[in-house]
């Protein structure tokens, strides 16, 4: 059975280089790097894909079409069984990660990201696959600088990013296919292990 990437984010250019599209953004990348033909929209799924091959394997590359918080719809039409749940990468943006890291983690909570939620509660299951980046600006010694309260987080989330942070996501890109390609390759254990 093969792996389920998807790319979190909101529809329409506007939203495009915001950093709530980080996983889209890390999923053209990803397309790119492995050659992967155009995506397709699927109109009745609420959702764009592209297959092809990585490592060997054949690797369905989804951006759910709905907004953030209705990621979850687009995604329980191709994600049927607890089985299938274990193959699906889920990347998205992490406000709990400086910008620059990734982590890779599995069955864990949503840690209050919307679309995160809206997939647990569609697949009813959280044992799927995921890869965290960083959006959160760090001071000169390392701390998070954390946007506080409700209408800042929204505001820096749905913020573009500036050119110095997107040469980040360029280059943690380069990252995150690493990783994808050892996750198909290894599984998720041996690449975990090595994080």
């Amino acid at each position: 059975m093969s792996y389920i990437i998807a790319g979190l984010g909101n529809p329409g250019e506007e939203y495009k280089h915001t950093r709530h599209n980080t996983g889209r953004i890390m999923l053209e990348y990803l397309a790119a790097k492995f050659g992967f033909p155009d995506f397709e929209e699927n109109a009745s799924l609420k959702l764009r894909m592209s297959k092809g091959e990585i490592a060997g394997e054949k690797i369905s590359l989804v951006e759910p079409n709905n907004f953030m918080n209705r990621s979850g719809a687009s995604l329980a039409a191709l994600v049927k069984n607890n089985a299938q749940a274990k193959k699906l990468v889920i990347i998205y943006d992490d406000l709990d990660l400086p910008l620059g890291k990734i982590k890779l983690s599995f069955n864990k909570s949503s840690g209050g990201h919307r679309g995160l939620d809206s997939i647990i509660k569609a697949l009813k299951t959280q044992e799927f696959i995921r890869i965290r980046v960083g959006i959160t600006p760090t001071t000169p010694s390392g701390k998070l600088k954390k946007p506080k309260g409700e209408t800042d987080v929204e505001k820096h989330i749905i913020g573009e990013f500036k050119k110095p942070e997107l040469d980040i996501i360029k280059k943690i890109s380069k990252q995150v296919t690493e990783l994808v390609e050892k996750l198909v390759a290894e599984g998720y254990e041996k690449t975990v292990s090595t994080q």
